[in-house]
């Protein structure tokens, strides 16, 4: 098992930024890779962006990109998410996963964090 817990969620104006970050804790042998989901009230869980554990270079979705940026730190078992320039529709619950090197999937989430942009 992957024990995940986020923070730096909160109340932000459009514009504005914030870093949210996550600490993985137990099986850290099975990460593939660490990233963020989010999903807004009414709608789907959306993918935000992920990075492999072991090397290579982050991947962010096109609604993201050139605002958000993804970063780990391996020594610390943690991953963040750098966001600049919020936006209202950056509005949502932001979960951190682990994608599993056994499953291939996303396996594990975090309970999930409240980011909300105001205009």
């Amino acid at each position: 098992q992957v024990q995940l817990v986020e923070s730096g969620g909160g109340l932000v104006q459009a514009g504005g930024s914030l870093r949210l970050s996550c600490a993985a804790s137990g099986r850290i042998s099975v990460i593939y890779s660490m990233g963020w989901f989010r999903q807004a009230p009414g709608k789907e869980r959306e993918f935000v962006g992920a990075i492999n554990w072991s090397g290579g270079g982050p991947s962010v979705a096109e609604s993201v990109k050139g605002r958000f940026t993804i970063s780990r730190d391996n020594p610390k078992n943690t991953v963040y998410l750098q966001m600049n320039s919020l936006k209202p529709e950056d509005t949502a619950v932001y979960y951190c996963v682990v994608r599993s090197t056994i499953s291939g999937r996303y396996d594990y989430w975090g309970q999930g964090t409240q980011v909300t942009v105001s205009s």
